[in-house]
């Protein structure tokens, strides 16, 4: 069995990494920890969890070992996406060079530049930094990488996904043609790969998984859910994550909640701790400084569940996290690897659950198509609760419908029943056959006290077409009035006086 002390490492360094407790290296840090320290480019695809920033951190520390840096000019470079994973590099640095002389300096978002500035006026041996910050340096004139010696690429399919490839070709750009590049990923991208076609030379090809493989130490599972309507789906959704947290019981010490949208990071965050769970938020538009008071509350067990944005997805070494949940289908499907992969850590078992609805159907089946895998269903505690409840749909005592008659009184269809339950016998078209003959003089009494405009009586003589009682004047109350005195005599004559004229 290959052990660090077999991979040409520095007697610092090992020592180091003898104080840390670790004594066997991981499949990807076996293999490209030797090809590094010979000088040659490497390519490295491996699940999250397995171990590659000692992969690179290790040999660029001991390849580091001699020479001195100068002011601005960083002798070596390691680009990562998000700050939690530049810092998480940085303390793995911090760790491994404990017995060197060599210099660090941190370039993330949410800081001062200020302090950043002194630390790169003083030289570094090397340059930790997130694309966005280190291109600000750049466009201010305070960093020259041309003296950059190795130069480091951490979770390259993230990058894509984030939007920084064309900075990080920028980056390579500045960086002199005869550098050492370490490239870790993941996933391989289509354009990853055409990157490291570009910017390595030669490079040895270290897959120690196939890309995107899940850990076999995490137990999956997903619930598929359905809430009662659309309007409900959301509370229902943050009733079924805590019945799924409290069926696990003690085996659950502390989780990762990951959701797709910030929002929902503070909404289940605050549903948690409303319910008595031990949570807390955090993503991108948190102070720097919280978002790091929160991992050290997490990391030291103060705080049981952390509720992330996928910026916690990448770069938290939190060896100990015993349950990943997803509140959300990861949008792309990479992320779930690296969500789940925040569990089952160095060897240790771990048990990641998600939850699908149905607008994430298509999410989930891209999932399942990039594991190459299915992933086991688990039936719906709250399905199972709301069965074993007494039911909603019981019978009930039915209220007595409300018909809409035109001068019927209230108390007349409860009669007309009495009368039918009298007379079992007689049918029911008799009943039927009633109902006009009384409706009729009803609706004329009802017409007849109806107060008229010109307070006189109805003029039964002027009725409307079909003898309907004024049917045509209903809505016009006033009496018609005639031409009077002023006829025509022509309209007086009678027909016979007519044809003689």
């Amino acid at each position: 069995m290959t052990k660090f002390s077999d991979l040409n490492l520095s007697d610092k360094v090992l020592k180091a990494v003898a104080e840390t407790g670790y004594d066997t290296p991981t499949p990807i840090q076996a293999g490209a920890i030797v090809p590094a320290l010979e000088g040659r480019d490497v390519l490295g695809i491996a699940q999250t969890g397995t171990g590659k920033t000692a992969a690179f951190t290790l040999p660029m520390i001991t390849l580091l070992g001699r020479g001195r840096a100068r002011a601005r000019m960083p002798r070596s470079l390691v680009l990562a996406p998000t700050r939690e994973l530049a810092a998480q590099v940085a303390e793995n640095f911090d760790a491994y060079a404990k017995y060197t002389k060599l210099s660090k300096a941190l370039l993330i978002g949410g800081t001062s530049f200020k302090d950043q500035d002194k630390l790169i006026d003083k030289g570094v041996d090397v340059l930790i930094a997130t694309p966005g910050r280190l291109l600000d340096h750049l466009e201010r004139g305070k960093l020259i990488l041309t003296d950059v010696k190795v130069m480091v690429i951490d979770e390259a399919d993230r990058m894509l996904d984030m939007g920084f490839i064309p900075d990080i070709e920028e980056i390579f750009k500045r960086t002199p043609f005869t550098r050492q590049t370490l490239f870790f990923s993941a996933t391989m991208a289509p354009e990853i790969e055409r990157i490291t076609n570009t910017f390595l030379s030669n490079p040895a090809k270290v897959e120690v998984a196939r890309a995107a493989t899940t850990n076999t130490n995490i137990k999956q599972g997903v619930v598929m859910f359905k809430g009662s309507d659309k309007r409900k789906e959301p509370s229902e959704k943050r009733a079924l994550l805590r019945k799924l947290i409290d069926m696990e019981g003690d085996a659950c010490t502390n989780a990762i909640i990951f959701c797709n949208r910030k929002s929902d990071v503070d909404i289940v965050s605050k549903s948690l701790n409303k319910y008595g769970y031990n949570a807390a938020p955090i993503h991108g538009d948190l102070d720097q400084s919280h978002r790091t008071r929160t991992l050290e509350q997490f990391r030291d067990n103060e705080l049981k569940i952390l509720v992330a944005s996928d910026v916690a997805a990448r770069g938290l070494d939190i060896p100990a996290v015993t349950h990943v949940f997803n509140f959300d289908v990861p949008s792309h499907a990479e992320d779930y690897v690296h969500r789940i992969g925040r569990t089952g850590r160095a060897g240790r078992k771990g048990t990641a659950i998600m939850i699908c609805v149905g607008r994430d159907d298509k999410n989930f089946a891209d999932v399942e198509a990039l594991v190459k895998e299915e992933i086991p269903r688990i039936e719906n505690p709250m399905a199972k609760a709301a069965a074993d409840a007494p039911s909603e749909d019981a019978p009930k005592a039915e209220k007595p419908k409300r018909t809409r008659t035109r001068g019927r009184k209230s108390d007349d269809k409860p009669a007309a029943t009495d009368a039918a339950a009298e007379a079992p016998d007689q049918k029911p078209q008799a009943a039927k056959d009633e109902k006009p003959r009384e409706a009729k003089p009803r609706q004329d009494k009802q017409r007849d006290e109806k107060p008229r405009h010109d307070d006189k009586p109805r003029d039964t003589n002027n009725r409307g077409r079909g003898g309907r009682g004024g049917q045509n004047n209903r809505h016009n109350d006033n009496k018609v009035v005639g031409l009077g005195d002023d006829t025509p005599a022509f309209i007086a004559l009678s027909f016979a006086d007519r044809a003689k004229a």
